[in-house]
């Protein structure tokens, strides 16, 4: 998949839809993110710690923005939307980085200049004063002294001495982790966590996944598994080590979810799904996957952001994913695709999916690497589509079937209304612009297409356009093309 430069600023002409597929004279493309999962590889995989060739850990890192027009569905073979007031594209767990254009590399810490310290001036006059005050100096610091002596020659008894290497290993501590702590998180969630390691003609990868039931289901990433969709294989190691051979039940490129299934393995642990819809900036997180081979890491941090309009995932030739983004700064480095991001009470609230990487120094190579931004799909848009294809082994993309494109003021224009479609039944015409989504401001063309994704077909959604017009529009939904 080649991806665009994310530096490169927003085309204000570039058409997409909210559910549609982007053409390619679309010249817009939301940021991308880099994958956190190994995607299939030809070329030996920067993600290896061994460097052995075609392997690749699945993290998605942001991409640009583009100006693609979108129809019915996005292309996956293009990059996400641009900077600025478009989604930021994540690098998926198999992560491609970028750096803002222009951008300089900076140091990290600000350097700070101590002022000299203060030389007090002379006083004129008797001269017992300055002799009172270093006596009573003197002999405050020696009366410490002996006290200190003191305590010292009690303490080591006779004045033997202590080594630390001949005192009793303690006891191992047994109690239970505290409630709420990170370290409780780990030990509620880890036995669920499994590591993928998928291959297929195109290449070999590894990712993350966790399980939703006792009979098998696991939830993960599309970009994870996709290498194997077409006759590859999918091994699943559990926390214990168990290994079992897992089946692709269904994915969706436009949302970057995927659904396997194992068989034949007992005593299966399955998470405990949050609310999505009640986090909040600032809120603890955890996250568990297998960046970089190492199954079973424990990150944490916090939720960064909320509704960031990010373009992640998927290949050319696949439908491009355009979700909006639980952003976090807890740790999440290739490999962590497809796995949970926890809120303290262990429930899974997000399944990461992306970061965002920095250019590199040197020859203009990026690197899939932490940077303290990374992106995950929210556990309640997630939740509906693996229920849809666990159902079905299908899903269903949400769609009003207008294209838009940003719009110069801020804001998704209706570059055109597909006739008989929700947005032409709701009211909308060519020209409209739209600057929230129920109470969510609208930024650009992508975020208008997030905001469409992350509710279900049947939903009746209230649109502010820029005039101060307001239009209710019951988004429509169609099958999900996987090829």
């Amino acid at each position: 998949m080649t991806e665009n430069d994310p530096s490169a600023p927003h085309d204000g002409g570039a058409q997409r839809e909210p559910g549609a597929q982007q053409s390619p004279e679309d010249a817009k493309t939301p940021p991308r993110g880099t994958p956190l999962g190994s995607g299939p590889q030809q070329q030996p995989s920067p993600w290896s710690a061994q460097g052995a060739a075609q392997q690749q850990s699945h993290a998605a890192q942001p991409g640009q923005a583009g100006g693609h027009e979108q129809s019915a569905y996005a292309q996956t073979g293009q990059q996400p939307a641009g900077q600025g007031t478009g989604p930021q594209q994540a690098g998926q767990s198999g992560g491609y980085p970028w750096t803002p254009p222009g951008a300089q590399q900076q140091s990290p810490y600000a350097t700070a200049t101590m002022p000299a310290p203060a030389v007090p001036q002379q006083r004129r006059g008797p001269g017992k004063l300055v002799a009172g005050v270093a006596v009573l100096a003197l002999i405050v610091g020696g009366g410490a002294g002996a006290a200190g002596g003191y305590l010292t020659a009690q303490n080591s008894g006779s004045g033997a001495s202590y080594n630390a290497l001949d005192q009793p290993v303690p006891a191992q501590q047994t109690a239970t982790a505290p409630e709420g702590s990170v370290e409780a998180v780990a030990q509620k969630l880890s036995p669920s966590v499994v590591e993928l390691q998928v291959s297929g003609r195109s290449g070999q990868g590894e990712g993350s996944g966790f399980v939703l039931s006792t009979d098998g289901y696991i939830l993960t990433n599309n970009h994870v598994v996709e290498v194997a969709a077409e006759g590859g294989s999918i091994q699943a190691v559990f926390q214990d080590g168990t290994k079992a051979a897992a089946s692709i039940v269904g994915r969706d490129p436009t949302t970057d979810i995927a659904v396997v299934k194992v068989d034949g393995v007992k005593n299966l642990t399955p998470v405990a799904l949050g609310n999505s819809d009640d986090l909040n900036v600032g809120q603890s997180v955890v996250a568990i996957g297998s960046p970089f081979e190492l199954a079973g890491t424990v990150t944490s941090g916090i939720v960064s952001a909320l509704h960031r309009p990010v373009r992640a995932g998927g290949s050319e030739g696949d439908q491009t994913t355009v979700m909006s983004a639980i952003q976090t700064d807890a740790a999440i480095n290739p490999g962590n695709s497809g796995g949970p991001l926890a809120n303290l009470s262990g429930q899974v609230i997000g399944i990461n999916s992306a970061i965002y990487s920095p250019q590199s120094s040197g020859m203009g190579q990026t690197e899939a690497t932490n940077a303290g931004i990374g992106f995950a799909i929210p556990i309640n848009q997630a939740r509906r589509t693996a229920q849809e294809i666990i159902d079905t082994g299908k899903a269903t993309q949400t769609f009003i079937g207008a294209n838009v494109s940003d719009a110069q003021q801020g804001g998704a224009q209706i570059a055109g209304v597909q006739s008989g479609s929700p947005a032409e039944q709701a009211g909308l015409k060519q020209g409209d612009v739209v600057t929230k989504v129920e109470d969510l401001v609208i930024n650009d063309a992508d975020g208008l297409i997030a905001a469409v994704r992350t509710r279900a077909p049947g939903d009746k959604v209230t649109f502010t356009l820029s005039d101060g017009r307001t239009v209710q529009v019951t988004l429509g939904g169609q099958p999900v093309p996987t090829n």
